[in-house]
């Protein structure tokens, strides 16, 4: 059982009633090696209607929601989930995808493979 902190946080009463996401995020496409994937992240969804507009100085888009750029990072997936029930907050799990690793062979550039045309001309 969670006892709730929402009512003695000190939050806006507009925060409570958000909706957070937690999500296990993909690895970076430059990243080789799994050192964050293991990482859980919650982060609160977009506010309907958010007050979102074109920065006319930059062009850059802006918005109104002060927790937007916001995320918080947890070591299990049970961590984040009693974080946000303690928050009294809503919140749906996103199952993280599955990691799909193409096996790659120096050695399958120079394998026969039939109707396909192995030579590559420049000239």
């Amino acid at each position: 059982d969670v006892l709730s902190a929402d009512i003695t946080s000190g939050a806006p009463a507009e925060l409570r009633q958000r909706v957070v996401r937690i999500y296990q995020p993909t690895r970076n496409t430059m990243q080789s090696g799994g050192a964050k994937g293991k990482l859980w992240r919650l982060d609160w969804d977009i506010l309907p209607g958010g007050g979102r507009w074109e920065n006319p100085l930059m062009g850059w888009a802006s918005s109104a929601d002060y927790v937007q750029g916001s995320r918080l990072s947890f070591r299990s997936k049970e961590d984040a989930i009693h974080f946000a029930e303690k928050q009294g907050w809503d919140y749906y799990v996103q199952p993280p995808s599955p990691a799909r690793i193409p096996p790659k062979n120096y050695s399958d550039n120079f394998v026969y493979k039939p109707h396909k045309l192995r030579i590559h001309r420049t000239k």
